[in-house]
């Protein structure tokens, strides 16, 4: 068996990196039917809202529009310190 001697710090962040991954695990293996087919659904919600649409509705727009990142920062940098007034 091999066994790997990790500094006593790395040991705890393991240690409670593993007892949150087992909390979460065994709440959600005891959950209701129910109760599993609701985070299910919240789940698939959450990947349609922050992947599907983003990849959909927010195309790279420096990407599409300079083509090295010289010219992306240059136009960031402008479009962040331009004093422009929106109310005239």
């Amino acid at each position: 068996m091999l066994v790997i001697l990790l500094p006593t710090w790395m040991d705890r962040i393991f240690r409670k990196i593993r007892s949150v991954y087992r909390f979460y695990y065994d709440g959600f293996r005891d959950m209701s039917w129910w109760g599993r087919r609701v985070w299910i659904i919240i789940i698939i919600k959450i990947v349609i809202i922050f992947i599907v649409l983003r990849i959909f509705f927010f195309p790279d727009f420096l990407k599409k529009n300079f083509k090295d990142d010289a010219r992306r920062s240059d136009y960031v940098l402008d479009q962040i310190t331009s004093i422009n007034n929106i109310y005239d």
